[in-house]
């Protein structure tokens, strides 16, 4: 059994059990977060998304991904600023589905 979920602008495709890596989620380790955005389970399409269906799962942890450095260069005006930045992210165990 699978379906396809919306969080933090994107879709996700989740299966039972299955651990996934989201936009960060308001919680602590082992709450339990519902995805109600649910588009698609199994062979039943939402227009736009499916009634009555929902996905619940237990959040892991919570963390940042690894830094990435960002240059902004200006050629002939002597500006050259270099920052990092690090995407937070929500470690989700897919519970149940329901749908």
């Amino acid at each position: 059994m699978f379906a396809i979920i919306k969080t933090g602008g994107k879709q996700i495709k989740v299966e039972l059990g299955q651990e996934i890596f989201v936009e960060l989620l308001p919680g602590e380790a082992n709450d339990v977060v519902t995805f109600d955005e649910v588009l698609m389970v199994n062979d039943k399409i939402g227009t736009p998304t499916v009634a009555g269906a929902k996905v619940t799962g237990v959040i892991l942890k919570q963390g940042k991904e690894k830094k990435i450095r960002v240059v902004r260069y200006h050629p002939k005006k002597n500006v050259n600023k270099v920052y990092g930045h690090r995407q937070p992210y929500t470690k989700v165990k897919i519970q149940e589905i329901i749908g």
